[in-house]
């Protein structure tokens, strides 16, 4: 059996995208926990630390899907309008946690992770047009972004 290393390098890349976005919105959001844990919370919040399990899960399978569906090339349009989509998603992705946590502003951040749900929706819809796999990677994804829209919600209310 002949391993192609292009698509192993393809493959590492498509996961260190997401790794590094998260990481990134991770490190300027550091103190993000500390903030988490004084807020009121509803009864369902999950501990700090789950975040920091969940997350790095879900951007590993965001990156496979994106790989999945970037192996069947740039030059198809439903590959470049997938793509686009994931990219946008992706920038939303980022920029929640500086919205929630460092500007402290919950009420738009519940705003911009509705318009992260959509457009990951969108995304995952996409994804299982090309491949469907890809989309199946995504569900849980769609699944995380359902409950901390949620949790968004609750905590926006109760600490008003």
């Amino acid at each position: 059996m002949i391993i192609d290393l292009r698509n192993i390098k393809k493959l590492i890349i498509s996961i260190l995208i997401p790794l590094l976005v998260g990481g990134l919105s991770g490190y300027i959001t550091m103190d993000s926990m500390e903030l988490y844990n004084d807020l009121i919370k509803p009864s369902f919040a999950p501990p700090g630390y789950i975040f920091k399990v969940v997350w790095p899960i879900l951007y590993v399978l965001m990156g496979i899907a994106s790989y999945r569906v970037w192996k069947y090339g740039n030059d198809r349009d439903e590959v470049k309008s997938a793509l686009m989509f994931y990219a946008i998603q992706l920038i939303l992705n980022f920029m929640w946690p500086i919205i929630y946590f460092n500007l402290g502003l919950r009420g738009f951040a519940l705003i911009e992770i509705i318009l992260l749900l959509i457009f990951v929706i969108i995304t995952t819809i996409k994804f299982y047009k090309v491949d469907k796999v890809a989309g199946y990677l995504m569900i849980p994804y769609v699944a995380w972004l359902v409950f901390a829209t949620v949790l968004n919600y609750y905590t926006w209310i109760l600490n008003k």
